[in-house]
């Protein structure tokens, strides 16, 4: 069998372990792989098929991966409804304890609650906003 064949399959094989891994590892090995095919098929060496896929693999690894992770778990740049109002300021408008109150939180008014359940913000303080559960805003101050 033709080295580039076998350097094919080795890639094929660490492709689909990729598909069962989900770890960006494995699809870095395989563009190492195919790179050490292509040399192969060019004639190259044992020992340079071996290099071309060290070292490409290697770079995969060192350079690609760490880009594409970043991607694949990159935070939303925007936070729309309800999720924007998280960590912005309120003023309390009627007392606010752990059973309930009254906010003003981006010109409207929200019920609220102390975060911790047991804090007693008087009127007129201003709060953060730490959660919002419901139509509640659970706030600090």
């Amino acid at each position: 069998m033709d080295a580039w064949i076998v350097w094919a399959l080795i890639a094929l094989v660490l492709v689909i372990v990729e598909i069962l891994t989900l770890t960006l590892f494995f699809a870095m090995l395989a563009v190492g792989a195919a790179a050490a095919a292509v040399a192969a098929m060019v004639d190259a060496s044992r020992g340079l098929q071996i290099l071309a896929f060290a070292a490409v693999s290697l770079a995969m690894l060192a350079v690609v991966r760490p880009v594409a992770r970043r991607h694949l778990h990159q935070a939303p740049e925007h936070r729309t409804n309800v999720d924007q109002l998280v960590g912005a300021r309120a003023l309390v408008l009627e007392k606010v304890d752990g059973n309930g109150g009254r906010v003003r939180l981006a010109g409207e008014v929200w019920s609220a609650r102390s975060y911790d359940g047991e804090s007693v913000i008087e009127p007129g303080r201003s709060v953060d906003v730490i959660k919002i559960e419901g139509a509640t805003a659970l706030v600090i101050g």
